[in-house]
């Protein structure tokens, strides 16, 4: 119910693997997620009481919509049949593996992503879920490891029965989220934490409310359970000796520039599109996506699945070139610095077009920074749509402040959420391009994407000039549907190779 959310598409992957009959309701509007279900061939249906019906085992539902409103669920409750939210299904899988969590308030969706890519390389039964569709699995949610389908299969090893049982042991890696405490339903033997900051204002009204949610998520892990987390992020590093002084028996590792250890990272150049970088445990490696939150990223991936390798009794240091090549082999994600279409202007401009889901202060600064490096000698031009009325007001300076990266700024009104009334809040997408403009010299705004697109598209139509000898990159960023904003420039007609 509500299947054509991303988190539940990747969930119905998971159980249509595992031999589940599935039925599903939703809004009628397209998603991408309806390619993945599509696949799979289940077709949500509009909702309806008549689409529940007593052989159902199992209702697994949205946090989006209410048992008592939705007439799927109002009917569900009627017949007495078992209702669980989407990350209490999850939680319940979870427990049937060896299970990582992948948490932080940034850089959870690119660090499964990343992780599943190295376990693509690598002989462990794994399984992964995503919050977003990654390219390197084929561009679905989930990725299932070769291993895991002959364990299904029962061709594991039986030399003896110690190597059989770490044959057939499962790993299981999942993103999880901290938004109204989600992921204490999910059961950790690891967790990776990549970040904590203020954010979802309207649950946590202070940093020290979901710095709590974060010590008590770290918590859960069993005696003696992993704990990889972001040296270089202040509020993790923070929320990591909080949760330690509770408890001592987690054994951590940390990773980043302002690590000790196996997993310490030194930046190297950005050339030819490649992130190059260096760690005391794989030596020289890179990555094709842009952004040093992306190497860091990566850097934690890797040593989320060294952890993996050595709980599966193996040695990690035998797999350092499979690790590498899982790395390289990662091309990112939906809506994740996302190229989405390639074309030129009448004066031979090359113009990439991106689309990124960054909607915190803190991601859109890094993401622009990254843009800024990978894409060097073009002119970027950002059309940014902030997400919820109380983050925008709650971090309006820390917003205003984001786009110092961008050549040119273009912000849209505020994308609500269905958790809010827009009547509560003065705040307004103009009060944001006010306050922008205080901190950077261009800054226009343009409430809708009609117009947003007709400004983008008189922008990309004049020569870049001297100063940017590689033209233009154009990004769409935030939670919205802003993404519709280059759809529009690129259908407009003007430009040449459209994708």
């Amino acid at each position: 119910m509500g299947i054509k959310g991303t988190g539940m598409a990747a969930l119905v992957e998971i159980f249509f693997d595992a031999g589940a009959a599935i039925t599903g309701s939703d809004v009628s509007e397209r998603f991408y997620t309806d390619e993945i279900l599509e696949s799979l061939k289940i077709k949500a249906l509009p909702f309806s009481e008549s689409n529940i019906t007593k052989d159902i085992n199992l209702v697994v539902y949205s946090s989006a919509y209410k048992l008592d409103q939705n007439p799927d669920l109002v009917a569900a409750q009627r017949l007495g049949l078992p209702c669980a939210l989407y990350t209490e299904a999850l939680g319940a899988y979870s427990e049937r593996a060896f299970s990582a969590g992948v948490c932080g308030v940034h850089g959870k969706t690119s660090t499964t992503g990343i992780a599943g890519t190295i376990l693509s390389e690598l002989d462990l039964n794994a399984q992964v879920l995503a919050g977003s569709v990654i390219n390197s699995f084929g561009k679905k949610c989930v990725y299932t490891s070769p291993a895991a389908t002959a364990c299904k299969a029962g061709k594991a090893a039986t030399e003896n029965e110690s190597k059989a049982k770490k044959a057939a042991q499962k790993f299981f890696v999942a993103e999880t989220c901290e938004y109204q405490r989600h992921f204490m339903s999910f059961c950790p033997r690891a967790i990776l934490l990549t970040s904590v900051e203020s954010d979802h204002q309207d649950y946590y009204p202070t940093f020290a409310d979901i710095q709590a949610a974060f010590v008590d998520y770290i918590c859960k892990l069993p005696q003696g359970g992993t704990l990889v987390y972001c040296a270089d992020d202040a509020g993790a590093v923070e929320t990591v000796q909080i949760a330690l002084k509770k408890r001592s028996d987690i054994r951590t590792v940390p990773y980043g520039t302002k690590a000790e250890g196996p997993w310490r990272l030194e930046w190297r150049e950005v050339k030819e599109q490649k992130n190059n970088f260096w760690t005391q445990a794989l030596g020289e490696a890179f990555l094709r996506v842009p952004g040093k939150h992306e190497v860091l990223d990566a850097c934690g991936a890797a040593a989320l699945c060294a952890c993996l390798l050595r709980e599966a009794g193996k040695n990690p240091s035998d797999y350092i070139e499979q690790i590498k090549r899982g790395l390289e082999k990662f091309s990112g994600g939906k809506r994740r610095s996302e190229v989405t279409g390639r074309a030129k202007n009448s004066f031979g401009d090359d113009i990439v077009f991106v689309d990124d889901y960054g909607h915190h202060p803190t991601a859109v600064k890094t993401t622009l920074a990254g843009f800024r490096d990978f894409y060097s000698g073009k002119k970027i031009i950002v059309d940014f749509m902030s997400h919820t009325y109380s983050r925008t007001q709650a971090l309006l300076k820390e917003f205003a402040a984001s786009f110092d990266s961008a050549d040119t700024v273009i912000l849209n009104k505020i994308y609500s959420s269905a958790r809010e009334n827009p009547a509560d809040f003065s705040i307004t997408g103009k009060t944001l391009a006010d306050e922008a403009a205080k901190f950077h010299k261009d800054v226009h705004y343009k409430e809708d994407f009609d117009q947003a697109a007709s400004f983008g598209a008189e922008l990309l139509s004049k020569k870049a000039g001297a100063e940017f000898p590689n033209g233009y990159l154009f990004v769409t960023m935030g939670a919205g549907d802003n993404w519709k904003v280059a759809q529009k420039i690129m259908a407009a007609g003007f430009l040449e190779g459209e994708k």
